[in-house]
């Protein structure tokens, strides 16, 4: 015991030396689970759900569909089901409606496996189209019995994966264009492929694509204000410059538009790395209609169109913040709506809190979409949930499933020899992309924040941390390995980090 509380504070003091010493913009403060291994904490139960979820005035929160893990991108069906991507497992899942009545969907159905790390969504006729990191492809898909038919063909190939942001998002938009954003490679960069940091466009059939807007960081989601031409982005800022700066933006996205990444943040502030001798562009770039505050990540964003919608959010927009990472506090962690006001300015409102409370944090919303009904479903990729947010409804939870626990040895079913063999294979592909430089503190440059592994074999089996591997967090990059490589990292990784 004397021990344990003489490490409790050796640890303490660690923690609050670094708070003292460490320079603010260095901060990581996230869900480590989540942002070192892409777990969050499972489901939460019927009395947290109710104790911390606080939807507008007249509405409630239900859970509505669990056991998706990443789920990250939505798309309600016509006749009310609801596909949706879970890029680390290469899948598109078909989350069915509520026949039964029972306030919760009635099943989920396998529709596509096997691509590669699928984000975005979208339907076209009875054509179901998918936005994997390097390609777009398309599928015939009946809505009716909730099926695939025919090849998985992809229309266009050959688009710049990997990287820190390495999601592709798809939108058909009101001239009959598809619409495709590119995240950058990095947190702050000169691209050698100018298809990043910007939204492509082009025809449902993959032809004639054409660059529609560029200097957008990361926009992951984008949608078209009702009654209106108007596009709107969402944009994460860049990392690494302090708590509130830079903000995170809401974009006007015309075509052949600037918006000032890597060498302008915000309301077209030079950028320390990269603005220098840039006055004319920066002067040039379009700045954002809305600030939202630093490192909140804002992701999926939706225009309320519905009929039955209340009044006060008829063509408001939903905002999902995913939440920082890189704040000594964290922030965001919620859904916001966005109000225009008659002189154009934009008031920001909590729609959906409670994800975040006293720096617990029990789900991180990527996506926000708007059901027939009238009804909103969030996606929750910490959580691995669906809610369903509606007026009239009550704050309910079902009885969750979580996972069962891993094997306290997740290598004993490998052979000694082939397990001997695989580990040393990963050790070296370690070393040769220099894994150990943000790693292993001694190991790493100067002003390099490290992120210490430990604790791997109580997450994983090779399995999990294999599927990791192709769908990492951010800011972790996306390492270019095949699958039997990314295996051979992984017995390496449970046999270091165990």
């Amino acid at each position: 015991m004397k021990r344990l509380i003489i490490a409790c504070l050796l640890v303490a003091l660690v923690v609050i030396s670094c708070s003292l010493i460490w320079p603010e913009r260095f901060a990581i403060n996230a869900p480590v689970a989540h942002l070192l291994w892409g777990r969050g904490g499972g489901t939460p139960d019927a009395v947290t759900l109710e104790a911390r979820f606080h939807p507008p005035a007249g509405f409630g929160v239900q859970l509505w569909a669990e056991e998706l893990p990443n789920v990250r991108w939505m798309k309600p069906t016509p006749l009310g089901n609801l596909l949706v991507s879970l890029p680390r497992a290469g899948e598109i899942k078909l989350v069915r409606g509520d026949e039964d009545g029972d306030s919760r969907a009635d099943g989920v159905d396998d529709l596509l496996d096997g691509l590669n790390r699928p984000h975005g969504i979208e339907l076209v006729g009875d054509w179901l189209y998918v936005a994997e990191t390097d390609a777009i492809g398309r599928i015939r898909f009946d809505d009716a019995t909730r099926t695939v038919s025919g090849p998985f063909e992809r229309i266009l190939t050959g688009l710049p994966g990997g990287g820190n942001h390495w999601s592709r998002t798809i939108r058909l938009g009101p001239d009959g264009w598809l619409y495709l954003s590119v995240g950058s490679s990095c947190n702050v960069c000169d691209e050698e492929d100018d298809r990043r940091a910007a939204i492509l466009r082009l025809r449902p059939d993959g032809s004639s694509v054409e660059t529609y807007a560029t200097g957008l960081r990361n926009s992951v989601g984008f949608d078209w204000r009702p009654g209106t031409p108007q596009l709107f982005a969402t944009d994460n800022g860049r990392d690494l410059l302090g708590d509130d700066f830079p903000p995170c933006e809401l974009n006007r996205i015309v075509e052949g538009g600037f918006y000032g990444w890597p060498i302008a943040n915000g309301d077209r502030i030079a950028d320390p790395d990269f603005g220098a001798g840039q006055a004319e562009r920066i002067a040039a770039s379009i700045p954002p209609e809305h600030a939202f505050r630093a490192h909140n990540a804002p992701l999926g964003i939706t225009f309320v169109r519905g009929a039955r919608a209340p009044r006060a959010y008829r063509g408001a927009a939903l905002v999902a913040l995913h939440g920082s990472w890189n704040r000594t506090h964290k922030d965001g962690y919620k859904v916001v709506s966005l109000h225009w006001q008659p002189d154009g300015s934009i008031v920001e409102r909590d729609f959906l809190s409670g994800f975040l409370m006293d720096e617990d944090v029990i789900g991180r919303p990527v996506d926000v979409v708007e059901a027939a009904d009238g009804a909103f479903f969030v996606s929750d990729d910490y959580a691995g949930v669906i809610y369903r947010v509606a007026q009239g409804a009550a704050n309910t939870a079902h009885a969750t499933h979580r996972r069962a626990a891993l094997s306290s040895d997740p290598l004993a079913a490998i052979p000694a020899a082939e397990r001997g063999a695989s580990s040393r294979r990963g050790e070296a592909l370690w070393s040769e992309h220099a894994c150990a430089g943000c790693h292993v503190a001694e190991q790493a440059a100067q002003g390099v924040v490290v992120r210490t592994l430990g604790g791997l074999a109580s997450h994983y089996d090779v399995a999990a941390l294999v599927s990791y591997l192709k769908t990492p967090i951010p800011p972790m990059p996306i390492v270019p390995l095949d699958e039997q490589a990314q295996r051979d990292v992984a017995v390496y990784l449970l046999s270091r980090f165990p």
